[in-house]
Formats: C-alpha cells, structure tokens, sequence
C-alpha cells in the first residue's frame, strides 16, 4: 500500500471494534463535512449540528426515504454520537465517534449506510496519519499507537504508552538542540574567524561529546525495547511425564495442556502467549522425549527435537523424584557437545520437588554440563516458580543493555537505523575535528545527524517512510 491514496480533509468511516459480538460497537469518522453528512442519516440532525466539540448526542441512526415513497425511511438502530470538532481531536479535524449496539451485523450495516451516504472505507492506519499531517503527533507519537496496539505485556504496553505520551521525542528533541547549537557555533566560527583559517579545534566539542553519549544509550536501547515487543520461542521439553503440561498450565494460570499420568497423553505441541516478568515469550509444550512404537507419538517427538532447533530458550524438566534417566542424559550430553554460538541457553527445571525428601535425595550428574542454571520447583504446588520467572527473564535478557521501563528507548527498526545513522554523522564529525579538518567539514557531518534525526520524529519525510509506518496499522486507527 502507497501513502499516495490518502486524502486530507476526504470523509472517511472505519469500524474501530472487533466483529464479534459485543456490549457496544463503535464506528470512527473524520473529514471535512463529517458532521453534516451524518446529519443526513441520524434523527435528530439539528440537535447533531448543533452540537458542540467533546459533547455527545442521542439518537437513531435512519435509512432515508426516497421522497417518492417508493421507499420509506426506516430506522436501524439507537446510537450515542461523539463529537469532536477540530483541531481539538485526535486528526485535528472534525470527527464523531458512533457508539451503537456490538453485533457484528449491526456495526456492518450502519458502515454500510455512512459508505452509501458520502462516505469512504478508511485505509489502514488513516487516522493516525492525519493526526500526523495536522500537526497532532510526530511520527514517535504515530508508531508508538501501533505499538500499544501490538503490545503482549502490561511492560510492553508501559514502554511503548512512554513513547505516546512524548519520552522519545523529547529526547531527540534535546540532542538536536545540542547539535543545533554546535551548528551554530560552528556557523560562527566559520562567519567570523579569529584568524584567516577556520580550523575544527577552534571550537569546543563538548556538546557534541554529549550528543554522542545520549545516541549511544538511545541506539543500544533497541535490543531491549525489541525483546519486549516481539518476545522469544521458550520450549518445554523433557521427557514423558515429566510435568510440562503443568508448568505450561502453571505459567498460563489456566488448564490449556491435559495433565495425566498416562505417558505419551501429549502427542503435539501446543502453544500460547505468557509473561516472564513483562517480557512476552511463545511458551510451548511439548510431546514426552522417549522411545515409541506409536507412529503419532514418534511424529509428536520428532516435532519437539524441531522445536527445539528453533528455540531461543529450553526448559528442559526432570522429574526430580526419579533423577535423570537416559533420555534426560542423551539430550542434555548432546546440547552440551554442539557449538556454543548456535544452541540455544538450557534452563535445567527440577520438577516435583515437593516429592523429594532428604533421606532419600534423587541422584544427578550434572558437573559435566555447562547448564544456563537449575530451578527446583513443584509445578503442582506452584513452589518455585517465581524463581523460574526471574530466571528466564534474566537468560533472555543478558544480551541487551540494562533499560528499566522508566527510561527512554526506541520503538520501531525505523527508529533505531536513524539513531544509528545519526551517531555515525556525529562520531565522524568528532574525529574529523580531531584529525584538524576545516569546520565546514564538521558543519556537514552534524547537519546529516540532524536530517537524520528529523527523519525519526517526521520532520523530514518521504512517502517511502509514511507508507512504512502507516501500512501496518489496522482500520480505524
């Protein structure tokens, strides 16, 4: 999709609700003229026009007539209309808001009425890039909305709500003052020189120093803010009655996997969303490691050794009651042996703790191993299992710098290839000034980290870019 086919000011309507049953329903429109198009079609077109912004109106929405009384005007349903007249709105146009009753049939026949009557199906992502168009939000702003869309966790949403509610752009707003004022500097040295030859140590480079610093933690807060958006694979494997499907259910908080004490019961993977401490991980369970002679068990194995090729983490459980068994032995001894670089970290899980006793301690060789740790917990009980959390979190968290929740990071690829961008310009103009170059040398590697950074927030833009942003945002939004 091109950012070309959007058109300022056109009325547009979009369902913003789920197509399922529901309380409410609401349907989204903006434009010029929006208010009185809908006029047209509710009851109460006066009270409707006369509205004023941040106010709401009962009424019905109306098929109208024809006048010939061929066909006559038939009511479709009670509706609340918001009222929003720009600029104060989140396009910064005049928008209206229609709140009807959440049947799928319903929402879809008052969308309906809106596109027979003036009205056109919204692209994807249309409103946000009016509200961007008009000067309601940078392009920060813009992306961190899909984000909390998108968001897994209650931290993913915290990271990307900092975004929305202006974090980043303040941030970069802040570097590009430093540069800006550098600029300046520069400029003036350059107008103005204190001898014939304007040479890069003629000026102090300590904002410049500054700028660099905060481009580096803003740069290498990527990996963080990306493992918290996009999650990774945890896989659950061991062998048969091990207890995977508890934990699976224990880490869910709810009976997805059966639990039996039947061996072989799961025969596939299944898999669902959960959170390790705010960060989003694919949780699958998977079939019992062990010699069979069912051919579907056989498939369901084979299915978890795949699985765990593509693991970013392994949980592999032992029943602790019995110590580890050749099954435990052979696939732990062969994920040791492989290369380091290109096997996933294993997380040794101690399951069924609360069965083993100090007169009768189970036997593990585990000196050998070069295991990523050992958690002891009962997944029945439920014992353990923060530890698990914690551990898990701090595995798949190692390789990204430290970047609590309350400090600033970037949202999107797109961001981060700018930022980069940006810091590159900057280090280069620092080292050109060191090796002696002429400022007008400088002057271009922190112009180029400026157009760069603008490029980030949407001072400078090109459909390209819009087209990436706003592509893939869902209707409505």
């Amino acid at each position: 999709m091109s950012a070309a086919p959007y058109t300022p000011e056109e009325p547009i309507a979009a369902i913003a609700t789920a197509l399922a049953p529901a309380a409410l329903g609401i349907v989204r429109c903006t434009g010029t003229g929006v208010i009185e198009l809908l006029s047209k079609v509710f009851s109460r077109p006066q009270a409707l026009l006369s509205a004023a912004g941040n106010t709401i109106v009962y009424g019905w929405m109306v098929e109208p007539g024809d006048g010939a009384g061929e066909k006559e005007k038939q009511s479709i349903d009670q509706v609340l209309v918001s009222v929003f007249r720009g600029p104060r709105s989140f396009t910064g146009e005049d928008m209206v808001e229609i709140s009807c009753h959440g049947g799928p049939g319903m929402v879809t026949e008052i969308f309906r009425l809106l596109t027979a009557h003036g009205f056109r199906a919204a692209l994807p992502g249309e409103f946000t890039f009016r509200s961007f168009i008009n000067g309601k939000a940078d392009l920060t702003r813009s992306e961190a909305v899909h984000e909390i869309i998108a968001a897994k966790t209650d931290t993913s949403r915290s990271r990307a709500a900092g975004r929305l509610a202006g974090g980043l752009f303040q941030e970069l707003d802040a570097i590009k003052q430093l540069l800006r004022e550098t600029l300046a500097t520069l400029e003036a040295e350059i107008e103005y020189p204190e001898d014939e030859e304007a040479i890069a140590d003629a000026f102090d480079s300590r904002q410049l120093e500054v700028a660099r610093y905060r481009l580096e933690s803003l740069c290498n807060s990527w990996a963080s803010e990306k493992l918290y958006q996009d999650g990774v694979r945890v896989v659950l494997c061991g062998r048969t009655n091990a207890g995977k499907s508890s934990l699976f259910n224990t880490l869910l908080k709810e009976d997805r996997s059966i639990v039996s004490d039947i061996h072989g019961t799961t025969r596939d993977w299944i898999e669902s969303w959960v959170s390790f401490a705010g960060i989003p991980a694919r949780l699958f369970d998977t079939a019992g490691l062990r010699e069979s002679d069912d051919e579907v068990e056989r498939h369901g194995i084979q299915r978890t050794q795949d699985l765990t090729a593509e693991a970013q983490l392994i949980l592999y459980l032992v029943d602790a009651s019995l110590g580890l068994m050749e099954e435990d032995k052979a696939f732990l001894t062969k994920w040791n042996q492989a290369e380091k670089s290109g096997r996933p970290p294993v997380l040794l899980v101690l399951n069924k703790w609360d069965k083993v006793t100090d007169t009768n301690p189970p036997e593990f060789e585990l000196e050998q191993l070069s295991l990523d740790g050992i958690i002891r917990l009962s997944a029945k009980t439920g014992a353990g299992t923060a530890q698990l959390v914690e551990s898990v979190k701090d595995l798949i968290s190692r390789d990204c710098s430290s970047n609590s929740s309350g400090q600033v990071g970037l949202g999107t690829e797109r961001q981060k290839v700018c930022a980069q961008e940006a810091l590159e310009a900057v280090i280069h103009g620092l080292e050109v000034a060191q090796d002696g170059y002429t400022l007008d040398a400088v002057v271009q590697d922190v112009e180029e980290a400026l157009a760069a950074l603008g490029e980030i927030t949407g001072e400078v833009t090109t459909e390209d870019i819009l087209d990436t942003v706003f592509s893939k945002f869902c209707l409505g939004k």
